[in-house]
């Protein structure tokens, strides 16, 4: 036998395994139904493309459940429909990274493999130890962050006005109202009913006689 390749002797180098024809009859192997079983939904198609958490059409269990108030606003960071994420900086990496005298902003961060991204707003933490006067730019200080920062000479400058909290009013609890008191029987009362009291005896003394 000949070793010359030719159209007669042409195979593939990796032997190919036929899929198996599901729905051409009981001998297929796979035939009548397909191996869905028999009706119901998994036998419909597109019965495996249901979005996650669909629960059969039954009210899902995110609607199902109670809704508590809160964390919603804007200024809810960093819960809520609202929330916000800033790139943590610390001081202390600051001063490993910066000489005396630079100025810190968003792009020389990232130039210095601090930061990621530019577009993300940068907060910087006070951990670690500052002694290098630098003039930091970012969206957002900690009070001990900008506390090292001035101590050590340096400005902080403020690319985002800090949001202010709304402090939450309490309700006085209503005074409670004193009981009235009992009002006392005046003294000419008082006399009269001691009067009647003596003159009982006598009148019945009458009445016996």
């Amino acid at each position: 036998m000949s070793d010359e390749l030719n159209l007669s002797n042409l195979k593939p180098a990796q032997p190919r395994k036929a899929r198996k024809r599901i729905g051409r009859g009981l001998g297929s192997g796979k035939g009548r139904y397909s191996g869905r079983g028999i009706k119901g939904q998994k036998a419909r198609a597109g019965s495996h493309s249901m979005p996650a958490g669909f629960e059969g059409g039954q009210m899902p269990i995110d609607m199902r459940t109670g809704k508590l108030r809160g964390n919603t606003s804007a200024d809810a960071m960093p819960i809520g429909p609202f929330r916000t994420f800033s790139q943590p900086v610390n001081v202390g990496s600051l001063e490993e990274r910066f000489d005396a005298g630079a100025e810190v902003t968003p792009e020389s961060l990232k130039a210095a493999g601090l930061i990621s991204k530019v577009s993300v707003d940068v907060k910087v933490l006070g951990e670690g130890g500052l002694t290098k006067k630098l003039s930091v730019t970012a969206h957002s200080f900690s009070r001990s962050a900008a506390e090292k920062i001035e101590a050590a000479g340096g400005t902080v400058n403020r690319l985002r006005e800090p949001v202010e909290r709304k402090k939450k009013k309490h309700k006085a609890a209503a005074p409670v109202a004193d009981e009235p008191e009992a009002d006392e029987p005046e003294a000419d009362e008082t006399a009269e009913v001691a009067q009647a009291d003596a003159t009982e005896p006598e009148t019945a003394e009458e009445e016996t006689e």
